[in-house]
Formats: C-alpha cells, sequence, structure tokens
C-alpha cells in the first residue's frame, strides 16, 4: 500500500549515503590578474571509487590552454587505488598540487600531492597504512579488480623516493603522523 513511499525513501536514503561516501571533486576554469587561464581542481572529503571519472569528466569540461593548472587538497584520504588512477591523471594533464593552510592531505591523499609536479604544502600532511594490505575496504576492492596496489610503484612513477611507502607501513592504520616540514622536503613533497 506504501510501497511508493517506501522506494523513493530508500532511494533518497541510498543517495544521501553515496554522495558521503565521496570525494568532492570540484573543477572549475577561472581568470587570474596576473597568470591568465588558470584551471582548479579541489578534492576533498573521502575518495572512493567513482571519484577518478569525476576528475576526468570536470577535466574534459574544461578543455583550453591554460597557464597554470593547480589541485587543492583539502582530503581525509579514502580508496588507495582510487587516489593513485587520480593521481596518474593529475600528473598526466600537468597539475600542481597544493595543500591550503586551512587543509589537510591524510592517508591515501598523499598520493594526489605526490602527483604535482610542482607541491605546495601550507597545511598538514599526514601519514598511515591503509586499514587493508590491498589499500581499500572490502567493497572498494570489488571496484578495483584486476588493478595492482603497489605504493613503491606508484611513488617511483612519481619521483618520490621509496621510504615514503615504507614509512607508510609503519604506522598503524588508527594511528595518524603529521610529516614536518624537514620530512615533507626529504621525500620530494614540498
Amino acid at each position: 500500500m506504501h510501497t511508493p513511499l517506501i522506494k523513493a525513501a530508500l532511494l533518497c536514503a541510498a543517495a544521501l549515503c553515496s554522495a558521503t561516501t565521496q570525494a568532492k571533486v570540484e573543477v572549475e576554469a577561472a581568470q587570474h590578474k596576473t597568470l591568465g587561464a588558470v584551471l582548479a581542481a579541489k578534492i576533498s572529503e573521502d575518495i572512493a571509487p567513482g571519484d577518478y571519472e569525476a576528475l576526468l569528466k570536470g577535466l574534459r569540461a574544461n578543455p583550453g590552454k591554460f597557464a597554470r593548472k593547480i589541485v587543492l587538497l583539502d582530503n581525509i584520504g579514502g580508496s588507495a587505488p582510487e587516489a593513485m588512477r587520480m593521481g596518474r591523471l593529475l600528473r598526466e594533464t600537468g597539475f600542481d598540487a597544493l595543500v591550503p593552510s586551512s587543509g589537510i592531505c591524510q592517508g591515501s591523499c598523499i598520493y594526489l600531492l605526490a602527483a604535482g609536479h610542482k607541491k605546495t604544502v601550507r597545511g598538514y600532511v599526514g601519514l598511515h597504512r591503509p586499514p587493508f594490505p590491498s589499500g581499500d575496504s572490502a567493497r572498494a576492492q570489488a571496484a578495483h579488480q584486476g588493478q595492482r596496489y603497489s605504493p613503491t610503484a606508484y611513488f617511483r612513477e612519481m619521483n618520490i623516493p621509496n621510504r615514503l611507502a615504507e614509512e607508510m607501513q609503519r604506522i598503524a592504520p588508527h594511528n595518524m603522523r603529521v610529516l614536518s616540514s624537514q620530512e615533507l622536503a626529504g621525500y620530494g613533497l614540498n
């Protein structure tokens, strides 16, 4: 009798739940006074399967030449394989990375930061080992079947020292270690 109402409520609940599990990916072109055309991407919240496609869609919606491309990071991490896919796309398309003074880049966000051609950290960068050996939850692992998760190989691609991956593995998933300015510089992240 109330089946349509129940179905509508379930659809709304599912939409709200899925919206909170994905990163907020925004891509926008702007005109800067001195630089000219700039393309800015902002990645915040929690990285999840589907965020790569959202980033790609945003980039395709803003074609053209830009004086500078910047990804702003204020992200709590999430899916490591998805972050690596996004990082490769950012690297291929020529983005610099910025963690603003009010921002944090923790967990798998480190892969997005590592992808930047130039990296600027004014906020905080936190490291820890992923909660699961493959870098993802069971649900997210299903979405990434067939993709290899190798932080060491990824960092090598991005010209980041392998010792960053080693350091990440030493930090328990429920702990977070904030990197100092010296550590960021030593890893080539600032």
